[in-house]
């Protein structure tokens, strides 16, 4: 594989990692507020949805790390790594 394949898979990679996270995004948004319409609806006493939109929200967050700023493994990260030993 040449430098020119390995960016466009690195590319690739970028992009599905991207949407992924955007689609995770949107089904947050509608299941959480699916739950606060059932909490408005059964009375709207303790906020109870918060529980499931502060966990998830913490998973997307990690999501969003993993899709926008980690950066991909390099081959210097390998060779360091190689140099290290066991």
């Amino acid at each position: 594989m040449d430098d020119q394949d390995e960016r466009r898979a690195t590319a690739v990679k970028r992009v599905q990692a991207k949407r992924l996270f955007r689609n995770h995004v949107a089904v947050y948004l509608i299941v959480n507020a699916l739950l606060a319409i059932v909490w408005a609806m059964s009375g709207a006493g303790y906020f109870w949805p918060i529980w499931p939109i502060a966990g998830w929200g913490i998973a997307l967050a990690l999501h969003a790390w993993s899709a926008y700023f980690e950066r991909p493994i390099s081959e210097d990260d390998i060779r360091q790594e190689m140099e290290r030993g066991d």
